[in-house]
């Protein structure tokens, strides 16, 4: 264990990944020790031995004896249910499964499995902490494999069984598989780099019983085992020929079995289609599987399925996908996560591999999300905050401005953008914004809709409008609630420069109202106190001033660089003119600038410049 653990910190400082004392404090923070009493005041166990219910009831039992009772006992398991698991302690309360996926120290994804006997308040701190330290949780219900292991296992046996039929070679469906699912390897290249010929050959028997008599073991996959053998696969930069017909049949089967699969997993209970859509993405490299049957069309999906499992005895036909494929209804999957704790509706921004990044989509449900919640009477007040540590919103996905062709879609995709956020500052109830972390562009716009905003502390960069490095201004309010909270100065700096403050300087701006030093679990705790004390009248919140406001003749100059002169002058024009009339006038001349700015040259130069070479990368404006 030291030698793995060392050998990849080496790695990961030779990358750049981090310097020489981060390496080595990591190093000197863990202990190896085979001495079982060094754990006893533990908080937190995770025991990762193999596989092996008896071996992992032994060391259970043996820390149960030891350990406080409110410590917490995990099993990193792959496949066993808790309930088998802890089947012989007396405290089921504090037990559960946690499943780290490979490469474990960069894969983010995590499964919760809960037993029924799990503490409920035990999940759900679960879900804070690993969500507090970069990881993506998920809850899974307890079924053998859990939620995401029978996918990675029920392809790889899809494969193995199209392989073993003589309709390709495992090389040809490695090939076909990362078009036809997106891999970046393919099932039987995985399987070589993981090393799971031998867990995968236990957990597809198992699932035989335990899910559907489809799943079993394949001879081939036996036969690997038994001699230690790896998979024939494409080597790197080889070029793998496939016939057409052959292609298409692989795919057809490929694609079939995966969204039956998957289909079938919701149906179970054991996940939800929002959960497991963006945990399959993440953690298996693959499309994610709900939106992938949208694209493809709900009607199509169906039809894969039920040819997979004409010619496959045993594999089931979903009924969550035989209701949306016989109508052609595409799935429902929310980015906008809804949880109401005791009056407050708690609304969670999740997009972990877009840094939760606004785009079309995301805007038309939050203007639906802040609808439900204006006219849900049980609701007294709302939370808003994003999933992570990273970002509480990046900004806007900049493929979604790309899409902007001239001066009426840029004012229409403005005045779209500031209807949502306008539904939030209309919601008629006590608003709180919890910066969990960067807020950019649409994000901040969002934020400043809110009534109190609230940061984690020591954020060295907390809020910004970067919009004018992308030859664009902000679209969502920017330029009209920034200068009403921090002033037209401090404002100017911020959208004219395109530069971000810190978490204490937004403090002292007036853009937060408060910093919490803690985790965004303890963030989130602290927004739903003020939210309940805007709703019982305890606090006050200041306001946004909604008639005109003290507005300067015109900026102070600025040293602008390499940023577009003409964008600032509409930068500069929006504020100005939008300070001097309400905000809702004022939110229409932007928009108006936001339109002009679109048809400029430097705009498509500015989001051209961001899709090819990326956000440090300074565009060559033309200032026109």
């Amino acid at each position: 264990g030291r030698q793995k653990l060392h050998k990849k910190v080496d790695r990961g400082q030779e990358s750049g990944a981090f310097d020489a004392e981060w390496a080595a404090s990591m190093k000197e923070a863990v202990t190896f020790t085979t001495d079982y009493g060094l754990v006893e005041d533990a908080d937190f166990i995770v025991e990762a031995a193999t596989e092996d219910k008896a071996l992992k009831g032994r060391i259970f039992a043996d820390l149960e004896r030891r350990c406080r009772p409110e410590t917490i006992f995990a099993s990193n398991s792959s496949h066993l249910e808790p309930e088998r698991i802890f089947e012989g302690l007396e405290n089921k309360g504090r037990t559960v499964v946690i499943h780290y996926f490979f490469p474990a120290e960069r894969n983010p994804i995590v499964e919760v499995v809960p037993s029924a006997d799990t503490a409920p308040e035990l999940t759900r701190w679960l879900m804070d902490f690993y969500e507090a330290i970069g990881k993506v949780p998920i809850e899974a219900g307890s079924r053998y494999g859990y939620a995401i292991d029978p996918i990675f296992e029920g392809l790889f046996l899809a494969a193995a069984l199209l392989a073993e039929n003589g309709i390709a070679t495992t090389k040809q469906i490695d090939s076909v598989a990362t078009k036809a699912l997106g891999l970046t390897v393919g099932p039987f290249t995985a399987m070589n780099l993981t090393g799971g010929n031998p867990i995968t050959n236990v957990g597809l028997d198992n699932y035989t019983t335990l899910i559907h008599s489809w799943y079993r073991s394949p001879q081939s996959l036996r036969d690997a085992v038994a001699e230690g053998r790896a998979w024939e696969v494409p080597s790197r930069g080889e070029t793998i020929e496939v016939p057409a017909d052959v292609a298409s049949q692989v795919t057809d089967a490929l694609r079939g079995a995966y969204f039956g699969i998957c289909s079938e997993i919701v149906d179970s209970g054991i996940a939800t289609i929002d959960d497991l859509d963006m945990a399959v993405e993440i953690a298996l490299d693959l499309k994610a599987p709900f939106r992938f049957m949208n694209q493809l069309g709900t009607d199509e999906a169906l039809r894969l399925v039920k040819e997979y499992a004409a010619n496959n005895p045993g594999f089931p036909v979903p009924k969550l996908l035989e209701e949306h494929g016989k109508s052609g209804t595409p799935f429902v999957i929310h980015n906008v996560m809804r949880r109401d704790d005791d009056g407050v509706a708690i609304l969670t921004i999740r997009r972990p591999k877009a840094l939760n990044a606004l785009d079309q989509k995301v805007f038309d449900e939050l203007r639906d999300t802040f609808r439900a919640v204006r006219d849900d009477a049980d609701v007294k007040a709302v939370v808003l905050t994003g999933f992570g540590v990273k970002a509480f919103v990046s900004g806007a996905d900049v493929r979604f401005l790309a899409k902007i062709e001239n001066e009426a879609q840029g004012t229409a995709t403005s005045r779209d953008s500031q209807d949502a956020i306008d539904c939030l500052q209309d919601i008629g109830k006590p608003t709180v914004c919890a910066y969990n972390g960067l807020a950019f562009g649409g994000g901040n716009e969002l934020a400043m809709a809110c009534d109190v905003r609230i940061a984690r502390k020591d954020l060295a960069v907390l809020a910004g409008q970067p919009e004018v490095n992308l030859g664009i201004l902000p679209g969502a309010g920017g330029t009209q609630r920034l200068p009403r909270i921090v002033g037209f100065e401090n404002a100017a700096k911020m959208i004219r420069l395109g530069r971000p403050i810190s978490a204490e300087k937004a403090l002292e701006y007036g853009l937060v109202d408060e910093l919490v030093d803690g985790s965004v679990g303890e963030l989130r705790t602290r927004a739903i106190a003020i939210a309940r004390e805007l709703a019982s009248g305890v606090r006050k919140a200041k306001g946004m001033p909604r008639d005109p406001v003290d507005t300067p003749a015109s900026l102070p100059d600025l040293d602008l660089g390499h940023l577009s002169k003409a964008v600032d002058a509409l930068v500069c024009a929006a504020m100005l003119e939008g300070g001097r009339e309400s905000l809702a006038r004022g939110l229409e001349i932007e928009a108006e600038k936001f339109g002009k700015v679109c048809a400029t040259k430097d705009m498509r130069i500015g989001v051209d410049n961001f899709l090819k070479n990326g956000p440090r990368s300074k565009a060559e404006f033309v200032h026109e």
